[in-house]
């Protein structure tokens, strides 16, 4: 067993193998509620999961493990990972587990934990949870009599589109409205299309006929394109685009013009800052955020902060600064007014409110500034350690050196699979190239990274 297993965003891995594989799920569960039994009450782990075919081997495992040391289950079913976040403290549960891998491919799966109050559980929680699995776990089983119990949460995915309508602005409908909703064939594909249809919108569902296999294939956030073609073709308003676990969105006007999460979050801020809603002059975007949303923010008499990438780094940053709108270039958009976790529902619900409001297309609300040019290449690893080598630190130095104030570089590894990403912007395009196509050199001169990249 590996002895970190915690990545940037819980644990992620390959279906069948390890950490992904039942013995191990069954440590991690007994590890796992070690650190958040605390009392003499009667515990309660609640579970939500994806679509993808490994999760009928997932679930139990951890049922299994979390029974094992007296915790009461309550499985939930395919839920959105926001439904797992909302629900942990609405249950008065003591810790909640979504089994998804995101916007990765099927073959992939992971865990993302929640604590009581329903935010992710911190670095601390994980390290200790990483110590216990190095210990024999059956040093902590419990007497049979102990044992917990499971149950099915059937209302789990009606309570959470009661909770995602009660974020839209009461006396507000979306009569009239003409909406392609894109579920990736992943967690949401039962609820997001009835909160929009619930809510007065005309509803085309795309990706809602998931088979295990088919989750974020050439549909949902990651893949916008099938998108964009229906709302063109349908003649629809607009288009929502959620990936397989339904914590991020993008979206499409009526054109079929493609909004991400920077022009998304910049359209929520300034709506929310002239309704003083905003409670506090900051906005948390991350490293990956276009220096065009930073100069609109700065237009608006509000700043961006740059966080490192990862919505748990949005959410801490968001708590330090006292902010309640932040999120990712990727579609990963908080709003703690509503949630502590991503949700790209309630995002989407927000532009549509502005929308509504304003009775403007989308294409007029939605597209409130220029992005910088942004250049992003993503590389295969051939060892770990790729960026403490000499030379490519002295590459990275001299790139920044080189963009100074004109442009921004970020070269990190990615927390879910094996690349380093890299990306340079800056108004100017061809020195953005220079200084990323330098940085690629050097990490293939040092033999580091597989010779051929994906852009």
């Amino acid at each position: 067993m590996p002895e970190k297993i915690f990545g940037t965003d819980g644990v992620r891995g390959r279906a069948n193998l390890a950490p992904m594989t039942p013995d191990i799920l069954i440590k991690f569960a007994v590890a796992a509620a070690r650190r958040f039994k605390n009392g003499d009450h009667r515990h309660v782990v609640v579970i939500g999961k994806d679509t993808r075919l490994s999760g009928y081997m997932i679930e139990p495992a951890l049922a299994a493990g979390f029974i094992s040391m007296g915790l009461d289950v309550m499985m939930l079913g395919p839920v959105p990972t926001p439904a797992v976040s909302m629900l942990v403290p609405s249950l008065r549960a003591d810790l909640g587990v979504m089994i998804s891998a995101s916007h990765n491919p099927h073959e992939d799966n992971g865990l993302k934990l929640f604590g009581p109050q329903g935010d992710k559980i911190s670095r601390d929680d994980e390290a200790t949870i990483e110590e216990f699995l190095t210990e024999d776990f059956h040093d902590h089983l419990i007497d049979a009599s102990e044992l917990g119990r499971a149950t099915r949460l059937e209302d789990s995915p009606g309570r959470y589109i009661e909770f995602v309508k009660a974020t839209f602005p009461k006396g507000l409908r979306l009569d009239g409205l003409k909406i392609v909703v894109d579920c990736a064939h992943g967690a949401a594909y039962r609820v997001a299309p009835s909160v929009f249809w619930e809510l007065g919108a005309d509803v085309i569902p795309l990706g809602i006929s998931p088979n295990g296999v088919n989750i974020n294939q050439k549909v949902g956030a990651t893949s916008p394109q099938a998108m964009q073609e229906a709302v063109v073709a349908h003649k629809a308003d607009l288009g929502i685009a959620l990936d397989g676990d339904a914590d991020r969105v993008v979206m499409a006007d009526e054109t079929g013009k493609l909004i991400d999460g920077d022009q998304l979050i910049g359209l929520i801020a300034s709506s929310w800052h002239q309704q003083n809603r905003l409670k506090s002059p900051y906005v948390i975007g991350t490293v990956m955020s276009n220096m065009g949303l930073s100069l609109f923010l700065e237009k608006k008499g509000l700043t961006l902060v740059r966080s490192p990438v990862g919505d748990r780094h949005v959410a801490k940053y968001m708590r330090e600064k006292g902010a309640n709108v932040g999120g990712e270039q990727s579609g990963h958009i908080i709003l703690s007014d509503y949630a502590h976790a991503g949700d790209g529902i309630v995002a989407a619900l927000q532009v549509l409110a502005v929308l509504t409001k304003s009775k403007k297309p989308l294409s007029e609300v939605g597209h409130l500034f220029d992005p910088v040019p942004q250049i992003l290449r993503n590389v295969r690893l051939k060892d770990a350690r790729a960026l403490e080598n000499p030379h490519v630190k002295d590459a990275i130095l001299e790139g920044e050196k080189t963009l100074g104030k004109k442009g921004h570089l970020l070269v990190r590894k990615s927390g879910t699979e094996p690349l380093i990403r890299l990306m340079a912007q800056g108004e100017d395009t061809t020195l953005i190239s220079h200084v990323l196509e330098s940085v690629h050199k050097s990490l293939e001169g040092e033999g580091l990274i597989e010779t051929k990249a994906s852009f």
